[in-house]
Parts: structure tokens; sequence; C-alpha cells
């Protein structure tokens, strides 16, 4: 006889237990324990964030958590994510978790959610009413191999070490570079100080293996580098609109992943909206190969 596992609110301290269910699921995406518990217990209360994990005879088997996204000026977008360890599934703990993160949204106006799902989850995400055709690209690169010949860094361009750089100014460029990344809402309205809390203060950012390009004051280009053990994850990379076309993106990752090997990193992982065709160039230059692909999906509520 099966037991029926417990849905309960996710703490801090089940960071450790859902990064290892997160990694057994999805182990193309890097998060660390750290990370993990930064974002269980690191969100604005504009956010309505809801983490949820699944128990099954004390044991976690899975994962979920939903929120208002307060990075764009649309009002009532929102995230959807769930994660269940293979041995437990078709047991209705994905369903119950659903349905739980659905009426939280619900209940907290939102009125559009977003979630990503491996092509096997797609037809228990259609039965909860999903669709869409997004498709959202990861790829893995051995750093143990040689990379590609570095590119030269143009005149007038500086590589520094993102711990090096101000955070307003490291705020400014990637907020700027964000504003037209493929998504189904513009990422137009990030705050400050919530930017500051959630991204360059996490645990899983690695400051000095990130790099930027300075043109003067200003940062044209940047990659941010997130590191779990021997593992690293490119977090965004992003170039102002008036240097793109000058290889700064190529020539900061490229410099990226060198400091990483050279720091003990064995392999990195990124990922790439479909539509995103200048950086799935880029990767692919730095031998990126794909180990998966999500397919996004929106549901109205």
């Amino acid at each position: 006889m099966t037991t029926r596992a417990v849905v309960r609110l996710a703490v801090g301290d089940d960071a450790e237990a859902v990064a290892t269910v997160r990694a057994v699921v999805a182990p193309y995406k890097v998060m660390s324990a750290a990370a993990t518990r930064h974002l269980i217990t690191v969100q604005s209360p504009k956010e309505r964030f809801l983490p949820l994990v699944a128990e099954h005879e004390g044991e976690i088997v899975a994962w979920a958590s939903a929120g208002i996204n307060v990075w764009t000026s649309e009002p009532g977008q929102a995230h959807l994510s769930i994660y269940v360890h293979p041995d437990h599934r078709k047991q209705g703990i994905g369903s119950e978790l659903a349905e739980r993160l659905h009426q939280h949204l619900t209940e907290v106006g939102a009125v559009r959610v977003r979630t990503f799902v491996q092509p096997d989850g797609l037809e228990f995400a259609r039965n909860l009413g999903y669709d869409g055709t997004r498709q959202m690209h990861f790829a893995g690169l051995d750093l143990t191999a040689a990379l590609p010949e570095q590119p030269e860094t143009p005149a007038g361009i500086e590589l520094v070490a993102l711990d090096s750089v101000d955070p307003r100014t490291a705020y400014t460029a990637d907020t700027i570079a964000s504003l037209d990344e493929p998504s189904d809402s513009p990422l137009d309205s990030v705050d400050y100080d919530q930017w500051l809390e959630e991204v360059w203060n996490s645990p899983s950012v690695d400051r000095s293996l990130s790099v930027g390009a300075m043109a003067g004051e200003e940062l044209a280009a940047f990659t941010v580098v997130e590191t779990a053990a021997d593992r690293m994850w490119s977090g965004m990379t992003g170039t102002v609109p008036a240097y793109r076309g000058t290889g700064l993106a190529k020539l900061v990752k490229s410099v990226a992943l060198r400091r990483a090997a050279a720091a003990g990193i064995t392999s990195a992982y990124t990922s790439n909206d479909d539509e995103n065709g200048p950086m799935l160039a880029v990767n692919n230059w730095l031998g990126y190969r794909r180990v998966q692909t999500e397919l996004g999906l929106l549901k109205t509520l």
C-alpha cells in the first residue's frame, strides 16, 4: 500500500532536500542548497510567493512554487513550477501541488500563469489548461576540454570582474539589456532594492568569476556566473543596445568560462529562448551542446 504524500509549506531548512529533488528532475539546472534556501526565504511581499514541498514517509519527494511576476508592468502575470521525483510520479502529487498553487494565485489576483515543462510533462500540463509553443533550450559544456580561442578585446573596453563594479551600474545594464529579452511579458519594472537582494546578493552568484565589459564608466556587456560545487550556470548575459554587434557577449562569456575552469569548475550550463538567435549562436560557438528543451506554456485563470 502506498502512503499518501503530505503537502506543506516549504521552509529554509528544506533547502538541501529540495535541491536534491531539483537535481534529479532537471540536472541541467544548477542551483545549490544555499541558493535554494535563498529562493525559499528571500522574496518581496508583493510577489506573494508560495513555496511547497510534498513529503512521503518523512522524505521530500516534490517541490513546487508560484508567485506574481513583479518585474513587469503587466498586472496579474504569474509563474509556477513543479518538480516531482520520478519515483513518486503518477500518484497525484503533481495534481495536488498544482491545485494548491492555482488556488493561491487566483486569491492573490493573478490572471495569467507561465510554466515550463519537460516534454514528458506536456500532457499533464495540457490537462491543467496550459497551452503554448515557446521553447527554452538548455545546453551544457565540458570545461575540462579546450575552449575556442578568446576573441580580441575591442579598443576602449576594459574587462573586469563584477565584484569590482558598483551594483547600481550593474543594475542599470541588466535592466536595459533585459528589456527586449524574449518573454511573454516585458521585464520593464525591476525594483532596485529587490534586484539587489534577490540577484546581486544571491549566494549562488560568484561575482569574482562573473565578467563585465566596461566602456568608461558604463557597463556595456556582462555575464553572471552562478556556481554550485564544481558546476556553473550562466545566470544572465547581456549587452546594452549601443554596444550590440561588437562581439562583447561572446567575449565576456569566453573570459568567464576560462576563469571558471581555472577555479575548478568542470561543467557549465545555460539556457536560451528559441527566439534568441544571437545568444544561441554565441553558445554554439563556445561549444555548448543541447541537453534538454523545455516547453513554455501559459494558462489563463
